[in-house]
């Protein structure tokens, strides 16, 4: 009985990853084209005599409360030259991340057919990194000074958990982030529950857009991290759980619990080896059960309350 047992989930798996092979496959045939425009290559090769050609092309980067003498002097300036010079030597062309944006493209067209490709631009921004990613419309702008490599001398003076997504192989994960956020219908849920469950459904549309990254690229983690995370699930469930903290609407859990920060909030000894925002892990585990373990499409899901999420997830941390 055991041998058969065995056999069965063995040929499960297999079915799986089959199954999975064959929707990339139908994915990858999904036509997409991305276009590129590198404005901040433009820029830094432009002269004075080029603004008005500049201003024509790419008009919304150009507000007109801003006179041209403004932009004469920024394309002397010697910081803005730097950091044009940065770019340059790490991003001279941009074909890898072009790729990956195509495939997440694909595979938003592909569970949101509605979804018409942006005009993908890249510029710099003084290392403006809360804006780092703007999704507007048809319109993605890109600020590459923010993803030169985590040790860049630009970030000297950023906390690392801040810095240490700031790499060139981040972008796409970036990008999916600022798309899936509208993809969440606004619900009335403050509790604490709400909010990792929130966060969960954001996780898990990544890990159906973006499948070509791992886990820890999609939650924004260092492998240490997620490794971290992985190993003390149980511990951190037991944690919420024993304290009533699920339904809480206590605000400070989110800053404790699912915003960026250098370290989760136990207030334990284990606080220094977290990783931030443990709660957004907790939330995917129990979306990603949920999804497993239930027969409901993806729209449905975005659509379902944290609390019959939850209940219906089945959801158990191994020990």
């Amino acid at each position: 009985m055991r041998k058969i047992v065995i056999f069965m989930m063995i040929l499960s798996v297999i079915f799986s990853c089959d199954r999975k092979d064959l929707l990339e496959e139908e994915i990858a045939q999904i036509e997409m084209e991305v276009q590129v425009d590198r404005f901040d290559v433009e820029f830094s090769k432009a002269t004075p005599e080029d603004l008005p050609q500049l201003k024509s092309a790419y008009p919304f980067l150009f507000p007109s409360q801003y006179k041209d003498s403004v932009w004469i002097v920024k394309m002397k300036d010697t910081v803005q030259r730097e950091i044009f010079e940065e770019v340059a030597r790490v991003f001279p062309d941009f074909s890898e991340p072009t790729e990956e944006l195509r495939s997440l493209f694909q595979h938003i067209k592909y569970y949101f057919p509605e979804f018409k490709e942006p005009r993908v631009i890249t510029l710099t921004s003084e290392v403006e990194y809360k804006n780092r990613v703007i999704w507007a419309d048809s319109l993605l702008l890109l600020s590459l000074d923010v993803y030169l490599g985590t040790d860049h001398r630009f970030y000297e003076r950023l906390p690392q958990y801040q810095k240490k997504n700031f790499t060139a192989g981040q972008i796409v994960s970036d990008v999916a982030s600022d798309y899936v956020v509208k993809r969440i219908p606004p619900d009335q849920d403050r509790s604490f529950l709400g909010a990792m469950i929130r966060a969960g459904k954001e996780l898990y549309l990544k890990d159906l857009l973006i499948p070509f990254k791992n886990d820890a690229s999609r939650i924004g983690y260092t492998v240490e991290e997620m490794d971290w995370t992985r190993a003390n699930e149980s511990e951190m469930w037991r944690y919420f759980v024993e304290r009533s903290l699920l339904f809480s609407t206590d605000s400070r859990l989110k800053s404790r619990f699912i915003e960026p920060a250098p370290f989760s909030k136990f207030y334990l000894e284990i606080d220094n080896e977290s990783p931030g925002g443990v709660g957004r892990f907790i939330g995917w585990r129990i979306v990603r059960a949920y999804m497993h373990n239930n027969n409901v499409s993806l729209q449905d899901m975005l659509k379902t309350s944290a609390e019959d999420i939850f209940n219906k997830s089945g959801y158990k941390p191994k020990k």
